[in-house]
C-alpha cells in the first residue's frame, strides 16, 4: 500500500511502462516510483491493489490472442483488489479498433466485470490514468494497508506458498513457478535442480537458468 516517505505515495510500476508517459505523469503528481519487473500487473498501489493498464488497441489485441483472461486470471488469484484500467482518447474507442464485433466486446467486458469480480476503470490518456493511480493509492494509504511489495498477497494454501517461493527466484513469475513445481514435484527439488535440468522447462535458457543457480549458491554477505 502507499508509503508515507516523506509525506508522499509509493507506486511500484513494471519497467515496461517507463515509456508510457503514465510514469512521467505520476512524478508530476508527486508520487514516489519504483521501478521493477513486475511479475504480475503493471502498477501496484498497495499490497493487496494491483492495476493491470491496456490500451484501447491493446486491450482488444489481447482479447483476440487470448492474453488477457490470463492475465486477469493471475491477477485474481494473487491480489485481493485486482483492477483493470483501459486507457483510450478521443480518436479510438473499443469499438472501432479492428474488425471485432461490438458484441464481442461487450461479452469480453461483462466477463470481467462479472464473472471475474474485477472492477474496470477507464482513463482518457496517461496523465489520466496516473492521476487514478495516485487516487487508489491515497485510499490505500488511508486505509493502513501495507506499502506495495513485489510479493503478492499472503498465499493461504500449500500449493500457493510453494508458488510463492519459487517465483521469488529472478525471471520466475507465477506461471512459470508452478511449471517448475510440475516439472520437478516440490520445492526442494527445484532448488537442488542443476543449470541443464532448469533449462528442460519452457522459457527457462541458460542467462535465467544461471541466475537461479547463482541466487541459490552464493554465500550470504
Amino acid at each position: 500500500m502507499a508509503n508515507r516517505t516523506e509525506g508522499k505515495i509509493l507506486i511500484l510500476a513494471d519497467v515496461r511502462e517507463k515509456h508510457s508517459g503514465v510514469v512521467k505523469a505520476l512524478y508530476d503528481e508527486g508520487a514516489l516510483i519504483e521501478l521493477k519487473a513486475l511479475p504480475i500487473g503493471d502498477f501496484l498501489c498497495s499490497s493487496r491493489v494491483a492495476v493491470e493498464v491496456k490500451r484501447s488497441g491493446d486491450f482488444v489485441n489481447s482479447i483476440i490472442d487470448g492474453r488477457l483472461l490470463r492475465q486477469l486470471r493471475e491477477l485474481k488469484e494473487n491480489f485481493e483488489k485486482p483492477v483493470l484500467m483501459i486507457e483510450g482518447n478521443e480518436e479510438h474507442d473499443l469499438y472501432s479498433i479492428r474488425n471485432v464485433h461490438p458484441n464481442a466486446i461487450r461479452g469480453m467486458l461483462a466477463a470481467i466485470a462479472v464473472s471475474y469480480g474485477i472492477p474496470i476503470i477507464y482513463s482518457k490518456n496517461p496523465k489520466d490514468t496516473a492521476g487514478l493511480l495516485v487516487a487508489i493509492a491515497k485510499r490505500e494509504m488511508d486505509a493502513n494497508s501495507p506499502q506495495p511489495s513485489l510479493h503478492p498477497q499472503k498465499p493461504v494454501t500449500l500449493s500457493q506458498q510453494q508458488e510463492y517461493v519459487i517465483a521469488s527466484l529472478p525471471g520466475i513469475e507465477t506461471k512459470l513457478a508452478k511449471s517448475l513445481l510440475q516439472k520437478f514435484g516440490s520445492v526442494a527439488e527445484v532448488l537442488n535442480a542443476s543449470e541443464e535440468q532448469l533449462q528442460k522447462v519452457e522459457l527457462i535458457g541458460p542467462k535465467k537458468a544461471a541466475e537461479i543457480r547463482k541466487i541459490i549458491e552464493s554465500e550470504y554477505r
